[in-house]
């Protein structure tokens, strides 16, 4: 199968690598000028992976689209709008488009692909695969589990065929709306516990996980999805991974909060917490979590301080 991987971070580079190991014929895009890219193109690895010769470097967008059956989307989530608009003015009939990032989009609370198809993309060939899987586990060839999901059950079952390996097992995802605002508000979560971790509560993180899960499940319904999505590979599943890990970008970013040091890299539960706390406004849904999470962003407002709040709320019964 030829593949295309649409960016070249962190994510991006291992979705090329992991292609590769599978054999597909497989082209990695990034802009000239990024950063990312120039790491790659100059020296053929990243801190992450090591590419093979077989895998081919390009800036071009129409070089890159027009060598792929299969296109692999793996940018920030909040520059997906304008790119996909750009992919959209070529000629991408009949190919199949997997987004692999996880967000909302923060101006319109809009799941990823709902713009990647109000961008031109064919809703019928738009895929999402999401779940638990940090690079570097993967490349010491520490297993996972991962799910895709589709509007089409046929693509789904067609890409996860394609995608499966001795390293990732894929599940059926049905459940698209779920699928992907689980994804996103894990990265929330994420924030949230390495908030616990700079305040030295670790062991909130078990009430985290479970109380984080229900307020995700009420939205996922809210929206018109099945809330057992909440408890399934792409969002509590995705808790280990985000919670747990040092390599986490969103555990660090809220432990670097707390701390008061500078975290550079991308976290995207932070546009995804300010994009989630909107919607869930408009639809009614309580999300104290998530609220709080918005609140720090926002007004600055003192971790420990959004916590104190947390516990003085009222009493309820756990499964309203």
């Amino acid at each position: 199968m030829k593949v295309s991987v649409l960016g070249c971070g962190r994510w991006g580079s291992f979705l090329a690598w992991y292609n590769n190991r599978l054999g597909n014929e497989v082209v990695s895009f990034g802009p000239e000028h990024d950063y990312s890219y120039q790491v790659l193109k100059n020296t053929g690895r990243n801190e992450y992976v090591r590419f093979d010769r077989d895998i081919r470097l390009t800036c071009d967008l129409d070089d890159a689209l027009g060598h792929a059956d299969t296109v692999i989307i793996s940018i920030s989530s909040q520059g997906l709008r304008g790119f996909a608009s750009e992919i959209s003015k070529r000629d991408i009939r009949g190919k199949k488009f997997v987004l692999c990032m996880k967000g909302i989009e923060e101006t319109t609370g809009k799941r990823l692909s709902e713009v990647a198809i109000e961008s031109g993309i064919p809703k019928e060939n738009v895929a999402v695969w999401s779940g638990p899987g940090h690079i570097q586990e993967f490349t010491k060839n520490v297993p996972n589990c991962m799910v895709i999901d589709s509007y089409n059950p046929e693509l789904t079952r067609e890409l996860v065929q394609v995608f499966k390996s001795d390293l990732i097992r894929f599940y059926y995802g049905n459940d698209i709306i779920g699928t992907e605002v689980g994804a996103a508000t894990k990265n929330i979560m994420g924030i949230v516990a390495g908030v616990l971790d700079g305040l030295n509560y670790a062991s909130l993180k078990g009430p985290l996980m479970a109380r984080g899960a229900r307020e995700v499940a009420r939205l996922i319904k809210a929206l018109g999805g099945n809330e057992l999505s909440a408890y399934g590979l792409c969002h509590l599943g995705d808790y280990e991974t985000t919670l747990f890990s040092l390599h986490s970008h969103n555990r660090k970013w809220g432990e670097a909060y707390v701390l008061g040091q500078p975290f550079e890299k991308l976290a995207e539960g932070v546009a995804t917490a300010r994009a989630v706390a909107g919607v869930a406004a408009k639809l009614g849904v309580d999300m104290p979590i998530t609220n709080a999470v918005n609140e720090m962003i926002r007004k600055h407002t003192p971790p420990k301080d959004l916590l104190a709040t947390l516990f003085e709320r009222d009493a309820k019964e756990e499964f309203i």
